[in-house]
């Protein structure tokens, strides 16, 4: 070997600390990917829900209240005053029932025969990104997500093109998403990682290692506080088959509703 010839310094714990860092990095994206689309869904579930169910849930509230005030009366109990007082102070505005209940006056036919209860209203087209989207936006945050640069410049520029990813993410547009690819094809950006088979690059791998194993948690850590959120335990109880869900729990609160009727009529005609 020639004097002037580098030796290049190698270090047994190189290697195995890339491939670490590789299977935590993958197992951190796909996380990420896993977050993203449960949050996705949670949104549009909870949009859908109040949309569909919030006239029911108001006038559940309604009817608990006059339920309240009636018994109240009755009784002139100071305790029954003061929860029909609680209950009233939670009303929130009454819908427009005439509204709600229009589908069921217009399934009544002709002849004006009414229907048993009121026609659940038809749940608004939700968005749910498939598995096209899901692949693309897996590859574009493994590629350009911030966290996988060290240089605050690339992380800015790369937090802003993620970004549009996650709309478009949102949006379930596929189209989109095939754009962004290409687009960050064209992208060179560098992680600021220092160069193979130097020490410093090994001190760089460990840290990197101790990172991305902080960052898989705090990942774990947020999905399961979307799911024991209120609006997650309510989607988990049939994750497969949310629209199955809004229908079991429509037909559950028409009962509700007609339940706390029957009890108010009951009420009204005791005086």
């Amino acid at each position: 070997m020639a004097a002037d010839t580098p030796v290049r310094w190698i270090d047994p714990d190189e290697q195995l600390l890339e491939e670490q860092i590789a299977r935590t990095e993958a197992q951190w994206v796909d996380a990420e990917v896993e977050v993203e689309t449960l949050r996705v869904e949670l949104d549009n579930f909870a949009l859908v829900h109040h949309q569909r169910l919030g006239p029911m849930y108001v006038r559940l509230d309604e009817l608990d209240a006059l339920i309240a005030e009636a018994t109240a009366a009755q009784t002139g109990d100071p305790e029954d005053i003061r929860r029909a007082f609680e209950a009233r102070n939670i009303v929130e505005p009454m819908p427009d029932l005439e509204a709600f209940f229009a589908e069921a006056d217009a399934a009544s036919g002709e002849d004006g025969a009414e229907t048993e209860q009121p026609v659940i209203p038809q749940a608004p087209q939700r968005i749910r990104p498939d598995k096209e989207a899901q692949r693309l936006f897996r590859d574009l945050a493994r590629r350009a997500h911030p966290d996988l640069a060290q240089d605050p410049a690339e992380q800015q520029l790369r937090g802003a093109f993620i970004a549009r990813v996650n709309e478009a993410y949102a949006r379930g547009d596929v189209l989109a998403l095939a754009a962004l690819a290409e687009e960050w094809a064209g992208e060179t950006g560098d992680n600021g990682a220092p160069a193979g088979g130097t020490p410093e690059r090994v001190a760089w791998l460990r840290q990197r290692l101790d990172w991305l194993t902080a960052r898989l948690h705090r990942i774990e850590a947020t999905r399961a506080e979307l799911v024991d959120s209120p609006m997650g335990q309510l989607l988990m109880l049939l994750p497969d088959d949310p629209d199955a869900l809004l229908e079991v729990l429509a037909e559950q609160l028409l009962e509700s509703v007609a339940t706390r009727q029957a009890e108010l009529d009951r009420l009204v005609g005791a005086f």
